[in-house]
């Protein structure tokens, strides 16, 4: 039974996390790791395992969820420098599953798929959407593309992990496809009401007046919501840092260029977190993306 398969996650961040806390709370048993090891012994504490290496993990799961920052990460997670033989693909058992959960080309996913079909694993392309809240309350959005043989195995985990799990085809990439284009939108929103609100400041409009009228109005967007109320309180700490976005955009327009595809709002809102980066907010919330603009002067936050 599917319910037997044993699961692991690798990489304990915000999403991560919740994750693997969703997986707990649905009663199964989740080994973890990550290179903060204090961070999977705090998770196993209240049950799990936290395991010490890259090889434990493998060995001691039939589907392993990464949740890694990115494709060079997965590739290490998998691979190892290439000869080295501490890395997951080296240990999984022959029918396992691979969940890769990153933002990553498609094409590099393709490839993926066929390299650990080659060793006698399968693979699901299974990026995330939703934030650390809906991570961790099993609510948030899988765009999963994989082999029904895949899906089988590892169905009862996608489903105590989100909410809405979508099966977008039967082999790699399509996932990773629509998960680009989500982040096309979040990326183009999140500049366009950072430049609102930078005009209402320039225009000396009162900031929380604007984002009390712009929220009830046509206007409104789930990002000018959620990142302009950042901007009020005055905080910028990284739920998902500026650098996300100069990389998942910088993913969006390689995906358009490979076929000549323009994409003139993706390509502004790349460079608008690009300028950030270099700024100096590279490691900052991406509402910091308001920061490029000049003569305004950000809300303080009401504590100060």
């Amino acid at each position: 039974m599917a319910t037997q398969q044993r699961v692991g996650v690798i990489g304990l961040g915000a999403m991560g996390m919740g994750m693997a806390q969703s997986l707990r709370r649905a009663g199964h048993l989740v080994n973890v790791f990550d290179v903060r090891i204090e961070v999977a012994h705090k998770f196993a504490a209240k049950g799990g395992v936290a395991c010490s290496s890259l090889e434990e993990i493998a060995k001691n799961s039939d589907v392993l969820v990464s949740v890694v920052v990115n494709a060079a990460q997965t590739e290490s997670v998998l691979f190892g420098d290439g000869s080295a033989h501490s890395a997951c693909a080296h240990h999984l058992k022959s029918g396992s599953v691979f969940v890769m959960c990153s933002t990553v080309d498609p094409a590099f996913s393709v490839g993926l798929e066929k390299k650990l079909n080659d060793k006698g694993l399968l693979y699901i392309d299974a990026p995330i959407s939703g934030g650390a809240a809906k991570a961790a309350a099993g609510q948030m959005t899988m765009m999963t593309a994989g082999s029904p043989a895949a899906y089988e195995k590892a169905e009862v985990f996608l489903n105590a992990m989100a909410g809405k799990v979508y099966k977008l085809g039967g082999s790699a990439g399509a996932g990773s496809k629509v998960k680009i284009i989500n982040q096309l939108l979040a990326g183009v929103h999140i500049a366009a009401a950072a430049e609102a609100m930078a005009l209402g400041l320039r225009e000396g409009v009162d900031a929380e007046a604007l984002y009390e009228v712009i929220t009830h109005s046509a206007g409104n967007s789930w990002m000018f919501e959620n990142r302009m109320a950042h901007v009020l309180a005055a905080d910028y700490t990284p739920l998902s840092a500026v650098d996300i976005f100069v990389k998942d955009l910088g993913l969006v327009l390689d995906m358009a260029r490979a076929t000549k595809f323009p994409l003139p709002l993706s390509s502004t809102a790349h460079q608008m977190f690009m300028q950030a980066s270099t700024a100096g907010f590279a490691k900052e919330d991406d509402s910091a993306v308001i920061k490029i603009f000049p003569g305004i002067e950000l809300p303080k936050g009401k504590s100060n």
